[in-house]
């Protein structure tokens, strides 16, 4: 089967041939992976046999001028399209430091609201052209990625303090930033779509939580956030595709909400946060795909990482709705013969 047959199957909480196997190497991951054979200029999906889905974006900045303000040997100052100062350094696998905020209060986002007209010289149409045939044809997943929400507005555009605050203070602006940003990937997503670049689901990150619990409470989502998600799942049913969330930390509270307005898809169930995804398969596995629910953590220990998979992977995927991955990512401690044994595992209990 190709990728595509598989995650529809799972989507459609059907059984496939084996379960889909996707994931997400950091730069240090890759690069170790190239000391230890992988050929340079291989995909790495090809080198371990694995599914390939593809992502298609669209920039919904207000697109404020990029600036390099300082350049060192070990780290770039920079100031982003949505007007953060960040400090990177330069060493794979770096988290940036957010040194300043452009849009601080209601006023500044006003301003920056002004500069997010719809246009399409926001979409690499070239790219787009160049690759999706190749796509279509190879049977890959193909994804709309969605840009919006509370993870998108205070980690990269507001901070994570001023947004926290304005939850309680200052509500409608918010609402306007999530709203503004919903509608921006909408219509830029419709402008792909009408050009006959069609997608099989759109996913959109939005980290709602932490360790055990959320970074705010049902209430408050249900008043700020909830209509917002709800409009992108509305438009993606619309279209006859599907809806992906990747929210980290522990959002178990959330999901009885976010069935309520048809999310198809949640990942990356983070153990390491508290989820459990066996209960989760208990109780939402009829009508929610579940991705990920591997413990990241266990991936450079070949015994734990082998046993946890022969362990979890055949519950999770009774049935179907269910796609393998890390509860985050792959992080540059797991070498490519762990890797390759964990494929390997996979592909064998996983089988149907």
């Amino acid at each position: 089967m190709t990728s595509k047959e598989r995650f529809t199957r799972m989507y459609q909480h059907k059984e496939a041939d084996r379960v889909p196997i996707v994931d997400h190497p950091w730069e240090g991951t890759i690069s170790r992976w190239k000391k230890e054979g992988m050929p340079a200029d291989m995909d790495w999906r090809d080198y371990f046999q694995v599914d390939k889905q593809e992502v298609i974006g669209v920039n919904v900045s207000p697109r404020y001028p990029v600036e390099v303000i300082e350049d060192t040997d070990s780290y770039v100052i920079v100031k982003s399209e949505w007007g953060v100062t960040m400090k990177h350094l330069k060493e794979e696998d770096s988290t940036p430091e957010f040194l300043d905020f452009t849009v601080t209060d209601p006023s500044k986002w006003a301003e920056a609201k002004k500069r997010m007209l719809v246009n399409r010289d926001r979409i690499d149409w070239t790219y787009l052209k160049n690759n999706y045939p190749k796509w279509v044809a190879d049977g890959r997943w193909i994804v709309g990625g969605f840009w919006f929400g509370f993870d998108v507005t205070h980690s990269w555009a507001v901070g994570t303090e001023t947004v926290l605050i304005a939850m309680i203070e200052e509500p409608e602006w918010l609402k306007d930033m999530f709203s503004v940003g919903a509608d921006m990937c909408i219509k830029h997503m419709e402008m792909i779509w009408d050009e006959g670049y069609t997608f099989d689901c759109i996913s959109w990150p939005d980290d709602m939580g932490y360790k055990n619990t959320t970074f705010f409470s049902l209430d408050t989502y249900r008043d700020l956030l909830k209509p917002y998600h709800k409009r992108v799942i509305d438009w993606a049913h619309s279209k006859g595709i599907y809806t992906h969330l990747h929210s980290c930390g522990n959002i178990s509270k959330f999901i009885p909400d976010l069935l309520d307005i048809g999310l198809d898809a949640l990942n990356p169930l983070e153990v390491k946060a508290g989820v459990n995804p066996e209960i989760l398969k208990q109780e939402y596995g009829k009508t929610l795909v579940l991705h990920g629910g591997i413990d990241a953590s266990l991936w450079n220990d070949k015994e734990k990482i082998i046993a946890e998979v022969e362990r979890i992977v055949p519950i999770l995927m009774k049935d179907g709705g269910y796609i393998f991955s890390s509860d985050h990512s792959i992080p540059n401690a797991v070498s490519a013969e762990n890797f390759r044994e964990i494929v390997a595992t996979v592909k064998r209990m996983g089988r149907y």
